[in-house]
């Protein structure tokens, strides 16, 4: 089945519900719209009335809060505009988890019992530390985080390429732009744990094709004083910095290259950005020195969304997680308004209607999909970024590409 952004009706906003009665079959209202809902849809979990509950365990006040806080909002407003079938209103279930997993664990376990899928779970170690549970209760969710070990986890539709692809795309860009060549060195500076894990894995694919000197410098995602690896990094000879961190150790890093004149090309992974930076004093350095490989372009190919964001949130500075935000509640749409049309909107429906998609059209928002295979880059595309002065803090240097390390990583 192929699921494309003109074969789903339109969609509306929630109320607060319990789970309907486990088996149960509901009769749903009449449709008022094109492809209405099913006369008779079959519903177990998470589903009272004509009313649909998801889950959304993201970083409110962690390392990636910024990213987080803009994600879930454009989650939120985009169910506030979109229905299910034309006649299901979905409602959120939002929880802080601070990325940190423990926190995400119980959190889950609290809201477990009232959910159809998740529309959102922030983080690869919060995804990884719930993948047991999430297998095992057939939930549908959609990480804000990309790395390759969640797309083996049943009904987890990572919304883009997986971190080793992403930056072995931004790999490619550099090394066509000159920027990088055969042989040159590079230093990484990542994260413990998934995140960190698959971006260095995706520069080591990359250092075997390509003759680089990889520098591997791992790190807490509470360190923030990046000091102590820039400069083991200018006494080697770096040509080029890769991070697969926040947006925190991406200013420190920035901050002190500067102050040290190691005056290279940095690399980041999707999240590594926020627009906030170029508030800061490594603003002027970010605009020529950082590119980053990511799921989702600009806003200047999504002024609409970015118009419908301010007013909704005057107060906030937009970052392009309103993209992302945005792309996976349309492909969450897509799959609950198949089930739908399936006439099967329990858990197991969903996953069904889930596992189905094929080739999925956002409609510009994210990179195509070729669909959900487990252990596979659902994409082999990417765009790159680099910071400027324009709503969302980035402008566009390359448009979605595949770039000629991207199939062999994606297995």
């Amino acid at each position: 089945m192929k699921l494309g952004k003109s074969s789903r009706g339109a969609v509306a906003l929630a109320a607060v519900v319990v789970a309907a009665a486990s088996g149960c079959s509901t009769k749903a209202p009449e449709s008022s719209g094109g492809g209405g809902a099913a006369a008779d849809v079959q519903t177990d979990v998470g589903i009272e009335g004509t009313t649909i509950k998801l889950g959304v365990l993201t970083d409110l006040t962690g390392v990636f809060a910024a990213l987080g806080k803009d994600i879930t909002n454009a989650n939120t407003l985009f169910w506030k505009d979109n229905k299910v079938c034309d006649t299901y209103d979905v409602e959120l279930d939002v929880q802080d988890t601070g990325y940190v997993p423990q926190q995400g664990v119980q959190l889950y376990s609290g809201m477990k019992d009232s959910i159809v899928a998740m529309q959102q779970t922030i983080g690869s170690p919060i995804n990884t530390a719930l993948a047991p549970e999430y297998e095992a209760d057939s939930i549908v969710n959609f990480p804000s985080a990309w790395s390759k070990t969640l797309t083996e986890i049943p009904g987890t539709g990572v919304v883009g390429a997986t971190y080793d692809v992403e930056i072995a795309n931004g790999y490619d860009y550099l090394f066509k732009e000159g920027l990088l060549k055969e042989g040159d060195t590079v230093g990484h500076i990542y994260f413990e744990g998934e995140y960190g894990a698959n971006g260095l894995a995706g520069t080591q694919a990359v250092a075997k094709e390509k003759n680089l000197e990889v520098i591997e410098a791992q790190i807490k995602s509470t360190d923030q004083d990046m000091s102590a690896q820039i400069t083991q990094f200018k006494a080697a000879g770096v040509n080029l910095i890769a991070l697969t961190v926040a947006p925190g150790q991406l200013a420190s890093v920035a901050t002190v290259a500067e102050s040290q004149g190691l005056d290279v090309p940095i690399l980041g992974s999707n999240p590594v950005f926020a627009p906030g930076l170029l508030q800061g004093p490594a603003a002027n350095w970010l605009k020529t020195h950082l590119y980053v490989a990511s799921p989702v372009s600009s806003f200047d190919a999504n002024p609409d969304l970015l118009k419908k964001y301010e007013e909704a949130y005057p107060d906030a500075t937009p970052s392009l997680g309103v993209v992302v935000g945005t792309g996976m509640s349309t492909i969450m749409k897509q799959v609950l308004d198949a089930a739908c049309e399936n006439g099967d909107l329990t858990r197991a429906g969903v996953v069904s209607a889930f596992n189905d998609l094929k080739e999925v059209d956002t409609g510009g928002l994210v990179v195509p999909i070729r669909g959900y295979e487990l252990g596979k880059s659902p994409s082999l595309e990417s765009f790159i970024l680099q910071p400027a002065d324009v709503p969302g803090g980035a402008k566009v240097l390359e448009q979605a590409f595949e770039g000629e390390f991207a199939a062999k990583i994606a297995g």
